[in-house]
């Protein structure tokens, strides 16, 4: 006598019409590190969450500003001054009761990416960080490790989602924090033919010079302009990249 298969549950009938209940079983037993929970990452691990990823490591800092207001998905008046990460695994909670969820909420200093890639057998790692050194550290730890990764470039200053790419690092252009990348990269003597998101549209406008963000205690970086789609955009390429390359791996062993 064969075995019923197990209910979808209704939360994902959606998603189960697209990928077969097989495809949600493969989601759900598969763990991704998000490493920054910014306008990119934000939105990301929500799109991780939805789509039925089982286990998320969810890495930030940070704290909400009244600066990320205008395009970060966690970031609301009344979550002004708490944890990011802390709030991102409260929404995911709330979407998904079941979804397993990790923080870190420590700066990633460079020095520290090995030992954090080290913490689990992750089946993808999702790179939104916003500092080079750091960004370069992981992804050059994640390959070490032979971990998945795919990183998001520069959100900042563009205003056009139809010139939003995904390609190899060594196949972009026009964006500045890209070059910066493969720079550092190869330095490092990492690989260069990774994923990454990419925005083939020069800036709108300028950054402005390295300043202290959202007061004197913040750590000095350039500041970009933003517009309220484009890091989310972002970070749903970037998750749908990783949500598809799930689907056609091997299934993840929990």
């Amino acid at each position: 006598m064969t075995a019923e298969p197990a209910a979808v549950p209704p939360a994902h009938e959606r998603t189960a019409i697209l990928i077969g209940a097989e495809g949600l079983a493969r989601l759900h037993g598969a763990h991704v590190l998000v490493a920054g929970l910014g306008g990119v990452g934000g939105a990301a691990a929500e799109a991780l969450g939805r789509a039925g990823v089982g286990r998320i490591t969810l890495l930030d800092h940070d704290t909400v500003a009244p600066s990320n207001l205008n395009r970060q998905i966690i970031a609301l008046n009344s979550t002004l001054g708490r944890s990011k990460a802390e709030l991102m695994a409260e929404r995911l909670h709330d979407i998904a009761p079941e979804i397993e969820t990790e923080l870190v909420t420590e700066f990633l200093r460079p020095e520290d990416a090995d030992a954090l890639i080290a913490r689990a057998p992750y089946d993808y790692v999702l790179d939104c960080i916003d500092s080079i050194a750091c960004k370069a550290a992981l992804v050059d730890a994640a390959q070490r490790a032979r971990r998945p990764v795919a990183s998001s470039m520069g959100a900042g200053g563009r205003m056009d989602p139809t010139r939003i790419r995904i390609a190899p690092l060594n196949q972009t252009h026009t964006c500045a924090l890209a070059r910066e990348m493969r720079k550092t990269l190869k330095d490092l003597g990492a690989r260069l033919n990774y994923p990454v998101v990419f925005s083939e549209e020069p800036p709108v406008v300028k950054g402005l010079p390295h300043q202290p963000v959202d007061g004197p205690s913040g750590r000095p970086r350039a500041v970009n302009g933003t517009i309220s789609y484009m890091p989310a955009l972002f970070g749903f390429t970037l998750a749908g990249h990783a949500i598809r390359a799930l689907l056609q791996s091997e299934a993840p062993k929990r």
